[in-house]
């Protein structure tokens, strides 16, 4: 036989086994089965050994290989796992988004979409200790991932993962707060008195009962005075009492309105100073 035909016989049998058998990559081993569960068993084995790359290959060969099968959607789930646990986030959503997309009656669609959520959470920029604080840095992701989770509950209530959604949001809302109080404490301390009024607002009309009440209230009576205007420091102390009665601080600002003191404030003739240029304010150019 000449060598030509020897050679292509040879690339014929290895084409003909390809489904089977050992395949290799990066220096390991792969040996698929004949039977889709099988290589399903492999692949979950390889995730409990934390093997991600295995596994994935494993998932991938039976999404590939019996596509009409229900186990491929496994497969496709449990390949958005891989990528989730090797913090390939971008890639585990788009995995996770289209499981939705594709198979929206699947017992498991809840489980896509909060796993598509929850890769907005884990992309929240960290505060590593050499660089700034987290507080500091762009928001784009967090208010991502709060409105992934926000719509996940609201898509998904009855499931299972929903308790897990809103310890998530709670915390995305914490982050965002504390955005907030940097960046009025950037403004306090350069003077600019309305543009604290308008953080701390968004902190008293979007993030609370978290925590952050007194301080935005508070903060945005004592801006108000800063500015001479009394009727708005008492109206900022008046509905923080409304709202949060049983709140320790309750007390202190009925104190303060009981005094009269915001009263004798009248603001200067003079219009109200703009708030600062976009350039000025921490979050420009994040």
């Amino acid at each position: 036989m000449k060598p030509s035909v020897v050679f292509s016989v040879v690339v014929l049998v290895f084409a003909g086994c390809a489904s089977f058998g050992n395949f290799v990559n990066n220096g390991e081993d792969v040996v698929f089965d004949a039977d889709a569960d099988r290589n399903i068993e492999k692949g979950e084995a390889a995730m409990t050994a934390k093997n991600y790359a295995e596994a994935a290959r494993y998932f991938e060969f039976v999404k590939t290989k019996y596509p009409y099968l229900e186990v491929a959607k496994t497969a496709e789930l449990r390949l958005g796992d891989c990528d989730f646990e090797r913090e390939r986030y971008t890639e585990a959503r788009d995995r996770f988004s289209s499981f939705v997309r594709l198979h929206p009656t699947h017992p498991k669609v809840d489980y896509a979409a909060f796993r598509a959520a929850l890769t907005h959470y884990k992309d929240i920029p960290s505060d590593f200790f050499i660089l700034p604080p987290s507080t500091e840095k762009d928001q784009v992701e967090v208010k991502n991932a709060l409105a992934a989770m926000v719509e996940f509950t609201r898509s998904y209530p009855e499931s299972s993962h929903v308790k897990e959604a809103q310890v998530a949001i709670v915390d995305v809302k914490r982050r965002l707060a504390e955005h907030e109080l940097y960046v009025a404490d950037f403004y306090a301390k350069r003077g600019r008195w309305p543009a604290v009024v308008t953080r701390l607002s968004v902190i008293a009309k979007d993030y609370g009962g978290i925590g952050y009440d007194e301080r935005a209230y508070f903060g945005m009576s004592d801006a108000w005075k800063q500015q001479k205007n009394g009727a708005k420091a008492a109206e900022a102390l008046r509905t923080f009492v409304t709202k949060y009665p049983n709140d320790p601080a309750a007390k202190k600002a009925e104190a303060v309105l009981a005094s009269k003191e915001l009263e004798k404030l009248e603001p200067p003739p003079s219009a109200q100073p703009t708030p600062p240029a976009a350039k000025s304010s921490p979050d420009a150019g994040s």
